[in-house]
């Protein structure tokens, strides 16, 4: 009956082996180790390299020879066993291999997932700052949104509840602090300048990164990392300079943007050692906790009435759709951070890097279709500067 032995890997010298006596290898009776090989003669043709190792990967039973002896028979296993030499592609076709298939399948995923819901937040959030323009406002209902999305997950347990103290909500609130900060400037740029404008502002965030570590935190990076802080502020200050619809609020916006979000991944770094919330139960609260701090502060700068009135105009002239484009790009916000957060999980901050930096791409371009955003060449060519700094930056501060 034929029977198939899957043993683990062995390691064999490449001279131990002859293709024409590699099937006539001895009895295997037990699960144990190969036994010892006879060396075969160097000099004959062989379909084994010499001076690599190779490794078996399957031992299959097959059958039994019967020989003779004089008036007995004697039975004897007959085995294929099957081998790959150690530099070539092909490898043993175990778990291992698969797990990390699947894992980078997965992390494919979250970053196609993770640009597509920013690019779609974008659009929203744009359409909706064009039609009303209450940034303070906008940015609480995309707090809102997500902080009642994270309750009925864990109220229906599709989410599982994160287990919080005191302690976990003290550090994070400097966090929550800066999140705030960082999410309304950003707001507020955009319903000032151009999608793509704020975007390319926004990528010059790691040259604020090293300067506040430098500076106010005492850290040191290699000269690789400082230099390429250079195309990062040329290609900024290219396309600001040439910017056909520059604002100075939307600049700044965007600037203290970059100075907030800084601390707050500074404060997370801080916050979160020792903790065991994943990475989205931490933006869960963290949208909770700055929902909390933002709401006061919006209705003291823009208010009801304002509001209000501002609402009318905007169904008068868009029609009871942007009651869709706001609900849109609330939903959208929370998604594609807390996506962003779970790719974190996955994978090294380097790639993450690399990933953020891919999406501001996406955004850029996309933003610059859908808009028809007036684009002058010198204008592009700080944009696609200021982008090749960012992602030398995430290589050399690795």
């Amino acid at each position: 009956m034929i029977s198939t032995v899957k043993q683990s890997a062995v390691t064999l010298n490449g001279s131990d082996f002859n293709r024409s006596k590699f099937q006539t290898l001895t009895s295997l009776r037990r699960f144990s180790p190969l036994p010892p090989l006879p060396a075969m003669n160097p000099r004959q043709n062989s379909g084994v390299s010499l001076s690599k190792p190779i490794y078996v990967s399957s031992v299959e039973k097959f059958g039994t020879l019967r020989r003779s002896k004089g008036h007995d028979q004697e039975k004897s296993c007959l085995v294929k066993c099957k081998a790959y030499e150690a530099d070539r592609a092909e490898s043993i076709d175990g778990p291992e291999s698969k797990t990390e298939v699947a894992r980078r399948v997965k992390i494919g995923v979250y970053f196609a997932t993770w640009w597509f819901l920013n690019v779609i937040f974008n659009i929203y959030n744009k359409k909706v700052l064009n039609a009303f323009p209450f940034p303070w406002l906008t940015s609480t209902l995309s707090l809102a949104a997500g902080s009642l999305i994270m309750l009925i997950s864990w109220a229906v347990r599709i989410a599982e509840t994160p287990k919080t103290d005191l302690e976990f909500w003290k550090t994070l609130f400097p966090v929550a602090v800066a999140h705030t900060i960082g999410h309304v400037a950003a707001t507020v740029s955009m319903s000032k300048v151009a999608v793509s404008f704020t975007h390319i502002i926004k990528s010059g965030e790691p040259a604020f990164s090293v300067l506040v570590s430098r500076f106010l935190l005492g850290e040191s990076f290699p000269l690789a990392v400082y230099l390429s802080l250079i195309p990062i502020i040329g290609g900024c200050g290219l396309s600001a300079l040439t910017e056909l619809n520059f604002n100075w609020i939307g600049f700044s916006g965007a600037m203290i943007s970059n100075v907030a979000f800084v601390f707050r991944n500074i404060f997370s770094k801080k916050g979160m050692k020792g903790k065991s919330v994943s990475g989205m139960n931490y933006y869960a609260c963290l949208s909770m906790l700055s929902l909390l701090i933002l709401t006061p502060f919006a209705i003291a700068v823009e208010g009801p009435q304002m509001w209000a009135l501002g609402f009318e105009k905007a169904v008068s002239q868009i029609g009871p759709q942007i009651v869709w484009w706001m609900a849109a790009q609330s939903v959208f916000y929370h998604l594609y951070n807390q996506v962003s957060y779970m790719s974190l999980d996955e994978i090294s901050p380097l790639t993450f890097s690399i990933g953020n930096t891919m999406k501001r791409i996406s955004v850029i371009v996309s933003s610059i279709i859908i808009f028809r955003t007036p684009v002058q060449p010198v204008n592009a060519l700080g944009a696609a500067i200021a982008i090749l700094g960012t992602f030398l930056y995430s290589q050399a501060k690795q």
